[in-house]
């Protein structure tokens, strides 16, 4: 009986993935996981990687060559089968990251538990919307969380060097390091990111030098940036202005909140390591010029975070990602553009609730301190 009993739980897991084996298999035509295969593709056929778009979904590959050489084993396989392998392997990269917070916090993670919350992750848009695009999100966080939470191994930092070389994005996460003395951890990322660039050089070169000289600075290349779904800083603005941002701007604004998140990430790496790595995930998507809504899986972890400093914030933030009020309004087309003062607030409710997360954090930790030195033993 006890052995049944134990079997139970790794059951559990063993049917979420199996399940998100089959759907995958069953409902294909991931946009996102189809230009992930012309990209893989166009490294196999040797044809322009972006010379022209994705025949079947009309979307570019916007990623650096070295994700498209990552990329090749998909354009090998039926479509069929690298849906449902790519689908499978996310709810996996899903639930391992469930259970990677949980025991790097010295809660208990029995595996049926672990199961029913990587269930109940699929309530949040940023999970769903990743696994119906095809998004290769939550398998870029698990790797960065499994290489940000030991430092000290001798490979640390290789993993967020790959992610960077994939997304760019992770760079912030090189600055983390930094900020917490982690120097070889950060050094091996870089080096690891500059040799993903110069592979990408030598297997494409001519695509290589678009991309690096081109398609880096150009925002609009992922799609319009004023879309309701781009909740980062930079599409804020260009809600706001109602027009592309300027760059001058978007680095004044978006560049000292990111460093402020940065600090307070430094501040909580000693506290709890898991809420240092998601606020600094926090401060890369409000930094980056589009951060897609199904870029914001990192609301998994914080939610397990914050469930073990203040439920009442973490059923609050769970809340803002399972509702997604920026599709409240009239959103496509433009027409966020002619969003009104007081529409601005659920439009941009996922950014909006990472600068509040980053208040109460701060304000946490002073208060914690606080508590620490005071002579009566209480706090002020």
């Amino acid at each position: 009986m006890d052995r049944v009993r134990r079997g139970v739980g790794p059951a559990c897991i063993a049917g979420v993935v199996l399940g998100a084996l089959v759907a995958g298999a069953l409902v294909g035509g991931f946009p996102d996981l189809h230009v992930y295969r012309y990209g893989g593709s166009a490294i196999l056929h040797h044809t322009g990687l972006y010379a022209a778009d994705d025949p079947v979904t009309g979307y570019p590959f916007t990623y650096p060559p070295f994700a498209a050489a990552l990329l090749v084993p998909l354009a090998v396989l039926p479509g069929t089968a690298a849906a449902a392998l790519w689908t499978a392997a996310s709810v996996a990269a899903l639930v391992a990251t469930i259970a990677l917070v949980l025991r790097a916090q010295g809660r208990p993670a029995p595996p049926a538990a672990i199961a029913v919350l990587a269930v109940g992750a699929l309530a949040l848009e940023p999970v769903w919307q990743t696994l119906t695009f095809g998004q290769v999100n939550l398998l870029l966080m698990l790797a960065l969380l499994v290489d940000l939470h030991h430092p000290q191994r001798r490979w640390s930092g290789l993993l967020v060097g790959v992610a960077a070389g994939i997304k760019l994005t992770p760079l912030v996460l090189v600055v983390l390091l930094v900020l917490v003395g982690e120097r070889a951890a950060a050094r091996r990322a870089g080096l690891t990111f500059a040799g993903t660039v110069l592979l990408g050089v030598l297997v494409l070169p001519g695509p290589a030098a678009s991309y690096w000289s081109e398609g880096l600075i150009d925002a609009r290349r992922v799609g319009p940036p004023a879309l309701a779904h781009n909740q980062s800083a930079y599409g804020a603005l260009t809600r706001l202005l109602g027009e592309p941002a300027p760059t001058w701007l978007w680095l004044v604004v978006a560049g000292p909140v990111a460093v402020a998140i940065l600090a307070v990430a430094r501040r909580w790496w000693s506290e709890d390591r898991t809420a240092a790595i998601c606020l600094a995930a926090v401060a890369m998507l409000v930094a980056s010029p589009v951060s897609w809504s199904h870029h914001w899986v990192w609301a998994v972890p914080l939610t397990l975070v914050l469930w073990r400093h203040s439920r009442p914030a973490a059923l609050a933030w769970a809340a803002v990602f399972v509702a997604r009020p920026f599709t409240w309004l009239p959103w496509g087309q433009g027409r966020e553009r002619d969003w009104r003062w007081f529409e601005q607030v659920p439009g941009n409710a996922y950014l909006l609730a990472a600068l509040a997360l980053t208040i109460v954090a701060a304000r946490a930790l002073n208060r914690e301190h606080r508590c620490v030195v005071s002579p009566a033993g209480r706090c002020g």
